[in-house]
């Protein structure tokens, strides 16, 4: 568990670097001149399709990993259950980190404060991804089984 758990940290830093380093692109993209007017017809179409990503994503990926967790405690091996944990954390994380990373880079090459909204609300939602012992232990019932 301790592996999984120090996996899933790694990969939730992982996406806050990724956003860092995003913002560095996003600022020399606009310095080499590289920019979306958010009022033409492009930038029209980027700005939409970021925000029902985000609108979209965050809520359908919280809520299929709470229902995913759900059904995972009944399983009988505690190891299939913390790898299946795992692997639905990266998941969730990547979704989420997708839409933070690009929020980040479209606010700078678009100067648009509504992309600046997208990636804050990624951020947040991220926050509620933040990986814990007690998390873990606590969504797939694992005190129970402890050695």
């Amino acid at each position: 568990m301790k592996k999984a758990l120090r996996n899933i940290t790694f990969a939730y830093y992982a996406v806050y670097v990724a956003a860092i380093l995003s913002a560095i692109s996003g600022y020399y993209l606009l310095r080499s001149g590289f920019s979306i007017d958010p009022q033409s017809q492009t930038g029209i179409t980027v700005s939409t399709i970021l925000i029902l990503l985000i609108i979209g994503s965050i809520p359908v990926t919280l809520g299929l990993f709470h229902r995913f967790t759900k059904k995972w405690v009944l399983l009988e091996d505690r190891n299939l259950r913390i790898k299946k944990y795992q692997t639905a954390s990266f998941i969730r994380l990547t979704i989420i980190g997708v839409g933070l990373v690009l929020g980040m880079i479209f606010f700078y090459i678009m100067n648009s404060q509504s992309m600046l909204f997208c990636a804050g609300i990624a951020a947040i939602a991220l926050f509620f991804c933040k990986p814990s012992e007690v998390k873990m232990v606590s969504e797939l019932n694992l005190d129970e089984l402890a050695d």
